[in-house]
C-alpha cells in the first residue's frame, strides 16, 4: 500500500518560512515525480512545485517562484517545501504527491499526503 506522511506547517507572519516534508513508502518502483500541491478555501487545488526523479528538472508556480525550493532525498523517499517570505495568499492547505508521472502532468496524481494547514497572518 502507498502512503505519503507529511510534517511541517503551522501558523507563520508575513515574510516568515516554513519548511515541510513528506515521506513516502509503498511503492514497488521509484516514482517518476513528487510534487507539492495546495488548496485554499473556495479555489480548486494547484500545482505549486514538482520535481523529477528521473532527470531532476524542477517546476514551480509563477505565484512561488523565488520563495519557494523543492528538494528531494531519494535514499530518505523523502521530498521536501521550504517556503520563504511567505504571503496570505500562501495560506492554504498543501498536499504532497508522487507518482509515475512526469512533471509535466497536472490531473492524474492518485496517491496524496494527508494534508497539512499553511497559515500566513498578515
Amino acid at each position: 500500500e502507498v502512503q505519503l506522511v507529511q510534517s511541517g506547517g503551522g501558523v507563520v507572519q508575513t515574510g516568515g518560512s516554513l519548511r515541510l516534508s513528506c515521506v513516502h513508502s509503498g511503492f514497488s518502483l521509484e516514482p517518476y515525480a513528487m510534487a507539492w500541491f495546495r488548496q485554499a478555501p473556495g479555489k480548486e487545488r494547484e500545482r505549486v512545485s514538482c520535481i523529477s526523479s528521473r532527470d531532476g528538472s524542477i517546476y514551480y508556480a509563477n505565484s512561488v517562484k523565488g520563495r519557494f525550493t523543492i528538494s528531494s532525498d531519494n535514499a530518505k523517499n523523502a521530498v521536501y517545501l521550504q517556503m520563504n517570505n511567505l504571503t496570505p495568499e500562501d495560506t492554504a492547505v498543501y498536499y504532497c504527491t508522487a507518482d509515475y508521472l512526469p512533471c509535466s502532468v497536472v490531473k492524474g496524481w492518485e496517491n496524496w499526503g494527508q494534508g497539512t494547514q499553511v497559515t500566513v497572518s498578515s
